[in-house]
């Protein structure tokens, strides 16, 4: 079988599968071993080597940082802190028109920024803030899509567990590079979203903050340092060397339980189903890596990756065109591929493209996770989308024709981060973690 037919056989079939309903891990599984055998490979040789694949591929133990830092997401949504940043945010945006909308983008960077998880952040903010933009007579839908589309910057912006993913999927790439060059991108997310949440606002007449604060603003700010401290403790003590990211996830675990318990949110029956949430979601990550390393040896064994590079290189050598193709591809794959199998299926394809049109691992790892990101705000498996119009219990028909706005924005967004490095490397180098801040 010839590289284009197992292509096509491998994406067709799984594709079909997922349309069908078929769970993403089976249907990386299955597809992977209908291409396998097709293609000839002897059966008991490619068992043999598939279940080395997915043992070799959970081994790891970076991976333990994802089950942490998801655990120290659920602790603070439940845990009171994300109320406390919400009302940090009112303090910087209280003024403009729309604030409550302002206020949910900049409540979820600062959570993202603590949690690391878009859909924990699209979670915790849109029950917290639906409510009170309700009251004001904001449009639900209105306030869905805010909320969807300002929560992406919850996994670019550190300490976020999708990076650490595919820093193992890359074979290594530094953790504290990445995170720190998630800074300026994720910061840019938010404000472009915020930017076009506010012209809308002003449009449909909403004003600025009517709400008398009972409480002084240096007490609210200090009420939200600990929850903030959070970021300095994980980020510091990564790029001091005191821990890895794996240990940085347990060391967020405890302070964020800590805090919970300090703010008699959390009880020991909440802890066991924070606990048996984790259990579940990292269960299912862990599957999905699992399948996706024996999609991985597949795809090498029968020249997959190389056949595309050598595709995309035939198109032109110019890197900003074949860095748009690429981001083109990775937009219409994150409208149907959820963000872990996506990262474990794309960063093998498209990294080598990305390195030989020298793009550095750091930059491209930003880029195709903040591709991933917008792709979550999107239908037809848009995991902030479906977690934001539950949430608000809204439909999707409603929601998106304000997100198609913002999708603009997040668009041109990620076109400035993928053509101007500078915006991914920039805080890297100044911390002495990558060479250049340019090509």
């Amino acid at each position: 079988m010839g590289v284009i037919q197992a292509t096509v056989l491998l994406f067709g079939s799984f594709f079909v599968m997922l349309l069908g309903g078929v769970p993403i891990s089976a249907g990386i599984g299955i597809a992977s071993i209908i291409t396998a055998l097709a293609s000839g490979m002897d059966f008991s040789i490619f068992s043999l080597t598939a279940a080395q694949r997915c043992f070799s591929g959970v081994d790891s133990f970076s991976l333990l940082a994802l089950p942490f830092f998801s655990l120290g997401g659920n602790i603070m949504n439940k845990g009171g802190i994300a109320k406390r940043l919400v009302r940090f945010a009112r303090l910087f945006v209280g003024k403009v028109p729309g604030y409550l909308a302002a206020t949910n983008v900049l409540a979820n960077m600062f959570f993202g920024a603590v949690s690391g998880s878009s859909v924990a952040a699209a979670s915790a903010m849109g029950s917290i803030m639906g409510p009170l933009e309700k009251d004001e007579g904001y449009d639900p839908n209105y306030s869905a899509a805010v909320n969807i589309c300002s929560a992406p910057t919850g996994i670019l912006i550190p300490p976020s567990g999708p990076l650490i993913l595919y820093s193992i999927t890359a074979g290594g790439v530094s953790v504290a590079a990445l995170f720190m060059g998630g800074y300026i991108p994720g910061i840019m997310l938010g404000v472009f979203v915020a930017g076009i949440a506010i012209i809308m606002a002003k449009k449909m007449g909403y004003k600025s903050s009517t709400i008398v604060e009972t409480e002084s603003p240096w007490k609210v700010a200090f009420d939200a340092i600990p929850s903030l401290l959070a970021v300095i403790i994980v980020m510091g003590g990564i790029l001091a060397g005191f821990f890895t990211a794996t240990e940085a996830g347990v060391v967020l675990c405890l302070y964020c339980g800590a805090l919970g318990i300090v703010y008699k949110e959390l009880h020991a029956r909440e802890f066991y189903e924070l606990l048996a949430d984790t259990m579940v979601s990292s269960s299912t990550i862990l599957f999905l890596i699992a399948s996706s390393s024996i999609m991985s040896y597949v795809m090498s064994y029968t020249g997959i990756p190389a056949a595309i590079s050598a595709g995309l290189m035939s198109i032109s050598n110019n890197r900003y065109v074949i860095l748009f193709i690429m981001n083109l591809f990775l937009l219409i794959m994150g409208m149907f591929l959820d963000l872990t199998p996506a990262v474990l299926i794309f960063t093998p394809i498209f990294l080598p493209i990305a390195r030989s049109v020298g793009m550095s691992d750091v930059h491209f790892g930003v880029m195709l996770i903040m591709n991933m990101g917008i792709g979550s705000v999107t239908p037809p498996v848009g995991s902030c989308l479906f977690v934001g119009c539950g949430i608000a219990k809204v439909g999707i028909e409603g929601v998106t024709k304000y997100i198609v706005k913002m999708f603009a924005a997040m668009v041109l967004a990620l076109l400035l981060v993928t053509f101007m490095p500078i915006f991914t490397l920039l805080i890297p180098y100044l911390c002495g973690l990558v060479p250049s801040f340019w090509w």
